[in-house]
């Protein structure tokens, strides 16, 4: 919210257009996700900026469609796409594909020896498929992508809980905090494969992440982690870590520029923010941004469909950051990893 205001009062929409930037507070819950949405459509709103959440996305995306309102710039915990939706974020699975593979190159870790702790919904599906895409190019990687697929289809789509003890992912229920089953469930998992979870990915809540790792220390575990960037949630899991005592290095990934870049648009919004400069802040930032730069560019009647045309008919440069919709979603393809400890960062060698 922060950045996505600051973003629209520094790039004033051409000509005598106003914009108006309506927050409403869903509290998570989808139900009143689609209620607030209806309301909004009956007041005749262009578009939805910035919308944060796994399921309450799943639901609001189909209410969109229905009435042809462009999704730009959501905040998602899991992989969405459809063709009113500009999504600046790369998807989850790719986060999940770029953490294992750095692992691996690094580590020799095998097929079997690469786990999963997920919410069971959309967000923890997309961390399967990515799982499943990375073991593709590993060898022994057979046995484990009959058991994801096994998986994947009990999801549904991501709207039906998954069970535990299946394969190597361990789930926890959505909006819980329970962590027992899922850590079982990977311990059952080194049972049956014969292998010990060298490398966790997390796509969890950053409180839920942290109770997890919590639960693994106090049981001994000498797991390694990695998580991708909304369950880092601009850092915050460390400040979690931190009140429970545990000092672990966490390989996390990111979609947004470094915060101390150079890059003009991360200037513009350190000068905008300020103290409030985050990583959370600077994605809501980008995203205000890529509405006013669309916005700005187009050529003819100010409509939806003009706007979706617009924004798929060029790659067009962000302040340095390069936005390319032509070929669809989503339109950032950055991921960069850092090594994380007790509030401090640094970047992953290559």
């Amino acid at each position: 919210k922060k950045g996505i205001e600051a973003a629209l009062k520094s790039q004033p929409a051409k000509g005598r257009r106003k914009i108006g930037f309506e927050v409403i507070n869903d509290s998570n819950d989808p139900i009143t996700t689609v209620q607030a949405t209806r309301e909004l459509i009956d007041k005749g709103v262009f578009l939805m900026l910035g919308n944060v959440g796994a399921v309450s996305t799943l639901k609001l995306m189909k209410v969109l469609e229905a009435n042809q309102i462009p999704a730009m710039g959501f905040y998602t915990m899991g992989d969405f796409d459809a063709e009113n939706m500009l999504s600046y974020r790369t998807n989850t699975s790719q986060e999940v594909i770029a953490l294992i593979e750095d692992f691996v190159v690094k580590n020799g870790a095998k097929a079997t020896q690469v786990c999963i702790f997920a919410q069971n919904d959309v967000f923890g599906m997309a961390g399967v498929n990515g799982l499943k895409a990375a073991l593709e190019k590993l060898p022994g990687k057979q046995a484990t992508i009959d058991k994801l697929n096994h998986i994947l289809d009990m999801m549904m789509g991501g709207i039906n809980p998954a069970l535990n003890s299946i394969g190597p992912v361990g789930f926890y229920q959505y909006e819980t905090v329970f962590v027992r089953d899922g850590y079982l469930s990977l311990k059952n998992w080194e049972r049956e494969s014969g292998n010990q979870c060298k490398f966790v990915v997390l796509l969890a809540i950053p409180k839920v992440a942290a109770d997890f790792i919590a639960y693994a220390h106090y049981k001994n575990e000498s797991w390694s982690y990695g998580a991708v960037s909304t369950t880092v949630a601009g850092y915050s899991i460390n400040g979690y870590l931190r009140s429970y005592g545990i000092e672990k290095t966490i390989l996390v990934s990111q979609v947004v520029p470094e915060l101390n870049s150079s890059l003009p648009i991360v200037i513009d919004a350190r000068n905008s923010l300020g103290d409030d400069l985050n990583t959370i802040n600077l994605e809501g930032y980008i995203v205000g941004r890529m509405f006013i730069a669309i916005l700005n560019s187009m050529k003819g009647p100010v409509t939806r469909a003009n706007f979706i045309k617009t924004a798929r008919q060029n790659p067009f440069d962000l302040g340095g950051l390069k936005i390319d919709f032509t070929k669809g979603n989503p339109g950032s393809a950055l991921i960069s990893l850092n090594h994380v400890n007790l509030g401090s960062y640094s970047l992953a060698q290559k």
